[in-house]
């Protein structure tokens, strides 16, 4: 298919040199924040455990799923055809990469949302509840509920395949990316339709709740500044109202919210319009790329709003 990515040569080239690049800066990004981290008794802390989790979801992108990608279209320029694997699906050939490469993709992706789901209540309870934070959020609760969000994900990254038939997965010309699709059958029936639509509904609803809580805690953030305003005896605030640390915390977490909103909404929208019957190749190649590059931004984030970060990483 002829895309707006690859109708050139210059056009393919660029396509290839960004993935390059965007595998360095995943690499690059995440190893600095788990060094960050791992290495700083300061991070040891639910919330250094939950940023951890994260920063190994996105580096799976940058070491699995991209490079795939790279090899891909490398390989395409080289040789002026396509590997074989990529002209069938999962179901036409014993072994696919895709097989391994989707659920790994799309596995992340959902560990990336529940883990800022956490951070978001994590926050949410120090922002609202700080004489109740270090009795509710433990490192042994934090590290279950990464356990348990790790398992949960790749199990619903898998069902389609588990519960349908009729789900494949292939090397999707389109979005230059492994994608879940028909097997041998030509339009979606009600079933794999049903589990398609899955993805989008877990990961919206785990977002928008995400957003609430944020705007909460904001909210509260706010009303303790007014107040902060006309208490005269700093010993009550430090004893009921959360520190300054825990405010620019919360504020870190809403910035990595929105920023995974903005990059997972066109995938949800392309979701959604292709279980309708709507091809938009070329929109599938935007919207999966902007999610890739979503594995990168967190430690900018981090680098930006949080000066111990900032110290540590240089």
């Amino acid at each position: 298919h002829c895309t707006v990515c690859c109708c050139t040569l210059a056009n393919k080239i660029l396509m290839v040199l960004f993935m390059v690049l965007l595998i360095f800066a995943i690499l690059f990004g995440n190893l600095v924040t788990l060094a960050v981290v791992l290495g700083t008794k300061h991070f040891h802390t639910p919330q250094g455990y939950l940023k951890a989790s994260l920063a190994v979801a996105d580096l799976a992108v940058g070491i699995f799923v991209v490079p795939l990608s790279v090899y891909a279209e490398v390989y395409l320029m080289v040789t002026d055809s396509a590997p074989e694997w990529t002209s069938y699906n999962s179901q036409s050939v014993s072994f696919h990469p895709c097989n391994v490469i989707g659920p790994i993709f799309a596995g992340c992706t959902f560990v990336s949302i529940t883990t800022i789901f956490l951070l978001t209540i994590e926050r949410s309870i120090a922002v609202l509840r700080p004489l109740h934070k270090d009795s509710v959020i433990t490192r042994k609760r934090t590290t279950i509920l990464i356990v348990l969000s790790w398992v949960g994900s790749f199990l619903l990254a898998v069902s389609p395949m588990v519960f349908s038939s009729e789900i494949a997965l292939e090397y999707n010309s389109c979005s230059r990316m492994c994608n879940y699709a028909l097997g041998t059958i030509g339009e979606f029936p009600s079933q794999a339709w049903n589990i398609l639509l899955l993805f989008p509904a877990f990961d919206f609803t785990l977002l928008g709740g995400t957003v609430v809580i944020n705007l909460i805690s904001l909210s509260s953030i706010r009303q303790h500044s007014r107040r902060r305003k006309h208490l005269a005896m700093s010993e009550c605030q430090n004893s009921t109202n959360p520190t300054f640390s825990d405010i620019k915390a919360a504020k870190t977490i809403g910035t990595l919210t929105v920023a995974f909103t903005a990059s997972f909404t066109p995938i949800a929208v392309f979701v959604v319009g292709n279980v309708l019957g709507n091809k938009w190749c070329n929109f599938s190649f935007f919207a999966f790329w902007i999610l890739a590059t979503n594995s990168c931004w967190n430690v900018i984030i981090y680098s930006v709003r949080d000066q111990k970060f900032r110290l540590r990483a240089h």
